[in-house]
């Protein structure tokens, strides 16, 4: 690992991953400061409830090496006392169902990020998926308002063009779009148009880019250099202060497995909307795990990118949108 690697803060923005001791321990080694553990796809009320229930109980089980991030300032104590931080994050909006309110009340939880919708409609808006993305519903206009007021960052990865460009363009707040690669590179549905990069950007957003293989320029034989050219990419498009990492891990989910499988259905009951849940999928060669997140600084430090750069990639930028969003 080098010095500066274990110097930095270093935040990934999403993984759904089925956390246990083994899988802390090796992002721990891996010098990962916080990660946002974001596993709500398509859950209502009581569903988001016991997301909560379940995280407290493995952070009490952990709290030697693990400890729940609420604040910016708790990732600082995190990375003082070695410990992995968990940042509560969900890529659906659907447990709080109809209810505005609710905002507020999974923010007092812990909940600090949620996606605006996944893959399909939503009273909110729509996901990329959606045959026919209508943009941000008015219910959605106060949805954004509320997630503002009560302090939680607004995530667009998996949502729908329309419905992004238009909560860029009403949220008061800047947003995120946490893990998603640029459709520049590779023309796939799931990545964004250099558009909605520049848009997000604009409002002070920060664009995580992310490890999912059919969404990089080499697919499965992607590796560590391909994410890298990812970044630069998306770098050249809208500047070094809004990018960051997304990884998108999703360890212990078995391939096919029941949690990919529903995940991968509308609702987690309807039309299989993709095949990535049974499809073979690979993370580049060299960032397959969370203890090789040293090979990302390594491959940034032989391209000759600034110290200063480095950090605000593997952090500081998500540090900095967290600030003004989480308040």
């Amino acid at each position: 690992m080098t010095d500066l690697h274990s110097r930095s803060l270093v935040i990934d923005a999403l993984q759904c991953s089925d956390f246990n001791r083994e899988l802390l321990l090796e992002a721990q080694r891996g010098g990962v400061t916080a990660i946002s553990a974001s596993s709500v796809l398509w859950e209502n009320f009581r569903g988001g409830i016991d997301y909560v229930i379940m995280w407290k109980h493995k952070l009490a089980e952990n709290a030697d090496i693990a400890m729940p991030i609420r604040t910016p300032a708790e990732i600082k104590r995190a990375k003082t006392e070695g410990k992995v931080g968990i940042i509560f994050g969900w890529q659906n909006t659907s447990p709080v169902e109809d209810r505005l309110e609710y905002f507020a009340v999974f923010k007092d939880l812990g909940v600090n990020i949620m996606q605006l919708t996944y893959n399909t409609q939503n009273f909110f808006g729509a996901g990329y998926l959606e045959e026919r993305d209508s943009g941000l519903t008015g219910f959605g206009r106060e949805a954004v308002d509320a997630m503002a007021d009560a302090g939680i960052m607004i995530d667009l990865s998996h949502v729908g063009i329309q419905t992004s460009l238009d909560t860029i363009a009403h949220s008061r707040k800047p947003v995120a779009i946490t893990h998603c690669l640029p459709r520049g590179l590779r023309d796939v549905p799931r990545n964004k148009p250099d558009e909605v990069f520049r848009a997000c950007a604009e409002k002070g957003g920060v664009i995580g880019t992310s490890l999912f293989a059919p969404g990089l320029a080499r697919g499965n034989d992607a590796r560590v250099a391909d994410v890298i050219d990812a970044m630069e990419y998306t770098m050249d498009l809208v500047g070094e202060d809004h990018v960051a990492i997304g990884t998108d891990f999703n360890h212990n989910r078995t391939r096919p497995g029941p949690w990919l499988l529903w995940a991968n259905k509308d609702k987690g009951t309807g039309r299989t909307l993709t095949e990535f849940g049974s499809a073979k999928i690979t993370k580049p060669e060299g960032i397959r795990r969370n203890d090789e997140f040293p090979n990302l600084t390594a491959e940034m430090l032989r391209r000759g990118w600034s110290e200063a750069r480095i950090t605000k990639i593997l952090g500081g930028n998500w540090m900095r949108l967290f600030a003004e969003t989480w308040a």
